[in-house]
């Protein structure tokens, strides 16, 4: 964007920013689908190996089309600087990895997705680094966590899949003071609905595979942050170790902000009238969701968030069994363990994406034998209510 975007609002930032046109002046931001890059002379080359960015050199290193896309959720999240990764568990594992180093020691609430668990309790330590799991809805817990020192805090807020919430101006002042940089997975907020970095975070993480892309079609990440975070640690990490985002997805996530806004927006809505309309039926013990009254967290998620998601949680009567048999009787809602996407997706979490948690791991995440997560799509509120009903009435 050649104008300030200071004064501009989210949809036009989501249309306008990172436009870089060439000299065809196209319409729709271009596609630089290359590896490399030339020099008009081996001085040329040398010189735009000094890395002071005044020009490409490598594919893994920048691109022209992965930086409209960074640009573009840079100027959405109110961020100095945004680096996009190959998934959003690259994104996840590279903010980790590129700060801490043996005897170093990180805090987490215990409610976190599968693969991050993995990444904090089983991959890190094998590094020496100290992971510290905690209930992450306790005040109580977390300041005596974070009373020692500790070089970062990651959390998921709402968390995958139980929709947990982490005060995050109270973790914030209480990182500060141990010397902690605040990491967040803002995923399931997306960054229409919360943002991190003005209650304190330091760093945010996205996969932008789910509502970015919100079409199902590609995988990528991102990390936003400071500049000195970014350029300083992430950037060498990233160059070195290649989690390079490809310029194709880069586009088409690049694209899918365009229509970002209506899409969540309209999806917040339907979910939240979904969870209204569920809440209180006879085969369901509860209904998950930020924006229930009955959420142990309203009013938190009502101060730090300005919509509730696209997600809920439905805790099924009869356990697995009687939770497989509401999925397989459901026609238009898809299984999968994707989410953000335009079409309904619904998984079971003890079976699929956190199926690795031993019982007891599972038990402490909220994650019971009849848990079911639900994505809300596009369809209509209509379709997707009589499709629940025609899936609870199978149990």
């Amino acid at each position: 964007m050649t104008t300030d975007s200071s004064s501009f609002g989210p949809n036009t930032l989501l249309v306008r920013s990172g436009v870089n046109r060439t000299p065809f002046q196209e319409t729709s931001e271009a596609l630089f689908l290359t590896s490399g890059y030339v020099y008009d002379s081996a001085e040329a080359a040398e010189a735009a190996f000094l890395n002071d960015g005044s020009r490409y050199v490598y594919g893994r290193f920048g691109n022209p089309t992965i930086a409209l896309f960074e640009e573009r959720l840079t100027a959405l999240e109110g961020a100095e600087a945004c680096r996009g990764t190959a998934s959003g568990m690259a994104a996840v594992f590279a903010s980790l990895a590129c700060q801490v180093k043996a005897g170093d020691r990180v805090v987490a609430p215990r409610s976190l997705f599968g693969s991050c668990t993995y990444i904090l309790k089983d991959l890190l330590p094998r590094f020496g680094v100290v992971c510290d799991f905690i209930d992450g809805t306790d005040p109580a817990q977390w300041e005596e966590a974070l009373a020692k020192p500790a070089r970062a805090v990651f959390v998921e807020t709402p968390s995958n899949p139980s929709l947990e919430l982490v005060d995050l101006q109270a973790v914030a002042a209480l990182c500060k003071k141990a010397g902690a940089r605040l990491i967040v997975d803002n995923v399931f907020a997306t960054p229409l609905f919360q943002k991190p970095l003005q209650w304190g975070a330091d760093i945010v993480v996205y996969s932008a595979t789910k509502h970015i892309d919100g079409q199902g079609r590609c995988l990528g990440g991102a990390v936003l942050g400071s500049q000195d975070f970014i350029k300083g640690e992430l950037v060498p990490f990233l160059r070195h170790t290649g989690p390079a985002l490809s310029p194709f997805n880069a586009w088409t996530l690049a694209k899918g902000l365009e229509t970002l806004s209506l899409r969540v927006h309209r999806q917040a809505e339907t979910a939240l009238s979904l969870a209204t309309r569920l809440e209180g039926h006879s085969k369901l013990i509860t209904v998950r969701h930020p924006g229930l009254a009955s959420h142990p967290q309203h009013t938190l998620a009502k101060k730090q968030m300005t919509g509730f998601g696209t997600l809920l949680a439905l805790d099924i009567k009869g356990g697995k069994e009687a939770a497989f048999r509401f999925l397989n009787a459901l026609s238009l809602i898809d299984i999968s363990n994707n989410l953000g996407d335009a079409k309904s997706l619904i998984t079971h979490p003890g079976t699929t994406t956190h199926q690795r948690l031993s019982p007891e791991d599972k038990a402490l995440q909220g994650i019971t034998p009849g848990l079911v997560r639900l994505s809300v799509g596009l369809e209509d509120l209509e379709d997707l209510h009589a499709d629940l009903m025609r899936g609870l009435a199978a149990v």
